[in-house]
């Protein structure tokens, strides 16, 4: 029963405190009923007429996926052990990539060098970086402007093939590309 009186006390409290916060902060100003009439407003000349400038569209870069919407093109290059010579098979990959870069001059590439999990990774990211640059250098050799690469090493830290042999350390020793394809 105290529990009851206590809730109702609780109640009567509430409606208590909303009625004095509503009785106080005086009384309102009178509104006019007939409000001013507004002035007429002449219509002899035609409205200026506004040209509407096309406002340059936010474009948002799209990241094309090599591996769905270019994997014929942009496939990864790889390298020999401890090199980052371009190598005899990677250079037709490389001209493709070239050749589709002439043609798209929007387009941008991060080229991300990649090493196997041998070598300290201070070493594997320098070598990375290696092989990043020796790619971005052909590929400007190419014709394509230094200014469209941006390079970066993840030396052992991203591997494509997860074995302890020549066969994954070969997989893991690459080039990749990614491309910002901006309105594509």
């Amino acid at each position: 029963m105290t529990f009851l009186r206590l809730r109702a006390l609780g109640a009567l409290s509430i409606v208590a405190a909303a009625l004095l916060v509503s009785g106080c902060g005086g009384s309102k100003p009178a509104v006019d009923p007939e409000p001013a009439a507004e002035p007429p407003v002449e219509t002899t000349a035609e409205p200026p007429v506004v040209e509407e400038v096309p406002t340059e569209r936010d474009e948002q870069p799209v990241y094309v996926d090599p591996n769905v919407e270019y994997a014929d093109v942009f496939r990864p290059i790889h390298f020999e052990f401890n090199k980052y010579r371009i190598t005899d098979e990677a250079k037709p990959i490389l001209e493709g990539i070239a050749s589709l870069l002439g043609d798209h001059p929007k387009w941008k590439v991060l080229i991300e060098g990649h090493c196997d999990e041998r070598g300290t990774n201070e070493y594997n990211l320098a070598l990375g970086e290696n092989r990043a640059l020796s790619t971005r250098r052909y590929l400007v050799s190419l014709g394509i402007s230094e200014g469209r690469f941006q390079t970066v090493s993840y030396g052992e830290e991203r591997p494509v093939a997860f074995g302890h042999d020549e066969e994954s350390w070969a997989r893991n020793r690459r080039a990749e590309f990614r491309v910002e394809a901006p309105g594509a």
